[in-house]
């Protein structure tokens, strides 16, 4: 049987109190739950349990303590006579639970289990997310009953009238709270009751936004372009055209390859993104641009290209990530510069590299065969983003009507 205790924390408040928590024992093994009160360590009685009458306010303190201690032993009870067997943590869950879970610390729970997983740029994508709503609420800390449908609304509202954002960018911060509300349910810590998502409640839909790529001609102004007096320029149009010859290959694998995933005249690789392996051949256009970077090759187990060759170890998928964020940032801008260059009014970014084979490719390749080019997982994927760059039909349906 679990047994509670009030204690005062050992790390000092910056006003010299200390946190009054329960701790919560089972099996010698100890929890806590804050209680959102401090006191100076002269006024704590540990051994009665109680506030010295020193305190000003001592009994309304120990009113609060009598009520807190009368309410979790209740609800300590209630979940130790569950037939499953429950962990100390388990209990103090699902404690805090009955009393309101803060919405803030699943949150930063969350973040944290990203880091762990090394992911990079999603975890730097939805902290400011976070933040923003934690501005919304005036840095509340609220918990997830207090999420509801119409505050969720407002949320919606306070982005689009504070922000110049898109309608995308306001759906992204509204996955990030839904994706914290669906682990605390899972968890066991939040009733689903209180899912303010779904059907008849907040609905999330992804908006269409347009996917543009390059043109068959301005892949060869890119080609044809002097850069001899341009060594920054000239390499990273070597990398968004190796990108583009690769089937639109994501950035963060190309700067992955090394030398040793080449192998007769093939390319050896596995997509970043879904852990999915697969191998092509090495069209001429390529063997040029390696041709390139064969000077600078140290040995076999070498990456390719430069961008990477100072992290020591990639065991560390965080931090990897990170640097490859960083060295995207400073490849774009010099696409740009690139793209002024070429005098190119698109826009020109790694990414548009793979947008640029799905323009070219239309409706060219069977929709097998680009699912395995793109390394989808589905090939419903493949067929909506496809769809992006086929206008064949809709063109010529056009020119029937209005063609007269």
């Amino acid at each position: 049987m679990a047994t509670v205790k009030f204690e005062l924390r050992k790390k000092q408040n910056n006003d010299g109190t200390y946190p009054l928590a329960l701790r919560i024992t089972k099996n010698r093994r100890s929890s806590y739950i804050y209680l959102g009160k401090s006191l100076e360590e002269k006024f704590w009685d540990q051994k009665a349990q109680r506030v010295r009458k020193s305190h000003p306010n001592s009994v309304r303190l120990n009113n609060f303590l009598l009520q807190k201690l009368s309410e979790y032993n209740d609800s300590i009870l209630q979940i130790e006579t569950d037939v499953n067997p429950h962990t100390v943590k388990a209990i103090r869950q699902n404690l805090e639970s009955k009393n309101g879970i803060s919405f803030f610390d699943q949150a930063k729970e969350y973040l944290a289990n990203l880091k762990a997983a090394g992911k990079f740029n999603r975890r730097s994508a939805d902290e400011p997310r976070i933040k923003r709503f934690k501005e919304f609420v005036k840095e509340k800390d609220i918990t997830f009953n207090e999420i509801t449908v119409p505050l969720i609304e407002q949320f919606k509202v306070h982005l689009k009238s504070t922000r110049t954002i898109t309608d995308r960018t306001v759906v992204n911060h509204l996955i990030v709270l839904r994706t914290i509300f669906s682990r605390a349910i899972k968890a066991g810590l939040v009733d689903p009751k209180f899912y303010p998502f779904g059907q008849g409640k907040v609905k999330i839909k992804f908006p269409e936004s347009a996917k543009i790529g390059l043109s068959e001609k301005e892949i060869k102004i890119l080609e044809e372009l002097d850069l001899s007096d341009e060594p920054r320029l000239h390499h990273v149009r070597n990398l968004f055209l190796f990108s583009f010859y690769f089937a639109g290959m994501r950035v963060s694998d190309v700067l992955r390859l090394r030398w040793s995933d080449i192998q007769n005249d093939r390319l050896y690789y596995t997509m970043g993104k879904n852990a999915k392996a697969g191998s092509l051949k090495l069209p001429e256009k390529v063997i040029k641009i390696l041709n390139f970077y064969q000077r600078d090759k140290k040995s076999k187990t070498d990456l390719i290209f430069p961008e990477l060759k100072h992290v020591k170890s990639f065991d560390n998928s965080f931090d990897v990530q990170r640097k490859i964020s960083y060295a995207v940032k400073t490849i774009n801008k010099f696409l740009e510069r690139l793209r002024e260059e070429a005098k190119i009014e698109k826009s020109l970014t790694m990414h548009i590299a793979r947008h640029t084979f799905g323009n070219i490719s239309g409706d060219k390749i069977p929709i097998q065969m680009l699912q395995k080019l793109y390394r989808h997982s589905s090939i419903t994927t493949t067929i909506g983003y496809q769809a992006n760059f086929i206008h064949k039909n809709a063109d010529e349906a056009l020119d029937s009507v209005i063609d007269f």
